[in-house]
C-alpha cells in the first residue's frame, strides 16, 4: 500500500514506471513472503477456504491484518512526503 500511495499521488507518478514500481513490489513479496510464511497476498483466497472448512483460528489476522496496513501506509506516507500529499485538494472528496 505504501508504494500504491507513493507512485499514485501527484502529477509526475503515473505511467508505466508506477505499474514497474507496483508489479516489483508484489513480485518480490511473492517470492519471498509466501514461501518464508505461508502467507497468501489476498486475504479473500484464504478468507474463503477458512471460512468453508471451518479452521477460523487464524481469520482475524485476514480481516484486520489489511486495514491495519493501509493505515500504517498512509502515515508512513505522511511523514515521508510533502504535506498535503496523502490528501484531497479543498472542497474534494476522495
Amino acid at each position: 500500500m505504501f508504494v500504491i500511495l507513493g507512485v499514485s499521488t501527484g502529477a509526475s507518478e503515473k505511467g508505466v514506471t508506477a505499474g514497474l514500481a507496483i508489479g516489483a513490489v508484489v513480485g518480490v513479496a511473492a517470492l519471498f513472503a509466501g514461501p518464508v510464511s505461508g502467507a497468501s497476498m489476498n486475504p479473500a483466497r484464504s478468507l474463503g477456504p477458512a471460512l468453508v472448512s471451518w479452521q477460523l483460528e487464524s481469520v482475524w489476522l485476514y480481516l484486520t491484518a489489511p486495514v491495519a496496513g493501509a493505515v500504517l501506509a498512509v502515515l508512513a506516507c505522511r511523514c515521508v512526503r510533502e504535506t498535503g500529499c496523502c490528501s484531497a485538494p479543498a472542497g474534494e472528496t476522495i
